[in-house]
């Protein structure tokens, strides 16, 4: 059965919110059972990656398994989605984030709403995030025009390592950026630092959209 937009949009929108829940919520355990920051990244980015291994799995075939507004903007460069619906996929992600991430607050009995004073910015992050974000980017455009079904674990993967060979632990998605401006927890960014790492996040998908480009036509590929 043909699956309609409606179908579509609320697998984005389900797809964000459960990474986000994710990652805040995963953050928040970790802070709550143990003071060594190496262990609640450890667990925070174990739990990132096995949650976005799950989310594509399920949802690849359904709306394209998005979850991330500039992986929309590198298929939209390349012709591969409307402006309309890259539109409302993006609305749906950061409403679904936004949600994942006040839920993560509530059940873990922080403010339902607070801002971040996790101030994240420097110019170390701002590279770190151009390069988080193309690595992510390339992963995506090579192994899922090549082997498709690999794209869940190689992107899994990717994100799980992104936590320790980054500076700034590879947001690498504005939507997500935007929801972890409202939990002041281990997550959490400041609103002063979001527009930095979106504009790097962009720079890198920028870049990773020609450059996949180059190896998906090459004729040396």
């Amino acid at each position: 059965m043909k699956n309609t937009i409606f179908s579509k949009v609320l697998a984005e929108f389900i797809g964000t919110f459960f990474l986000v829940l994710t990652v805040v919520g995963s953050g928040i355990m970790g802070e709550n059972l143990s003071d060594n920051l190496a262990l609640t990244l450890l667990g925070n980015s174990i739990a990132t990656g096995a949650i976005l291994f799950v989310i594509i799995t399920m949802f690849i075939n359904i709306s394209g398994a998005y979850f991330n507004p500039v992986v929309i903007i590198s298929d939209y460069i390349n012709g591969k989605i409307s402006l309309n619906i890259s539109t409302i996929f993006i609305l749906a992600q950061i409403i679904g984030g936004v949600l994942g991430c006040l839920l993560s607050n509530i059940y873990f009995e922080k403010e339902i709403f607070e801002w971040s004073t996790n101030q994240r910015y420097s110019f170390s992050t701002f590279i770190s995030e151009i390069v988080a974000t193309f690595g992510l980017i390339l992963t995506i455009i090579i192994i899922g025009a090549k082997n498709k079904e690999k794209l869940a674990v190689a992107v899994a993967l990717y994100i799980t390592a992104g936590y320790w060979f980054t500076s700034s632990t590879s947001f690498a998605n504005p939507a997500v950026t935007i929801a972890r401006m409202f939990t002041d927890t281990f997550t959490g960014i400041h609103p002063a630092s979001v527009l930095y790492f979106i504009l790097a996040q962009v720079i890198g998908a920028l870049v990773a959209s020609f450059v996949g480009k180059f190896f998906i036509y090459s004729k040396k590929y």
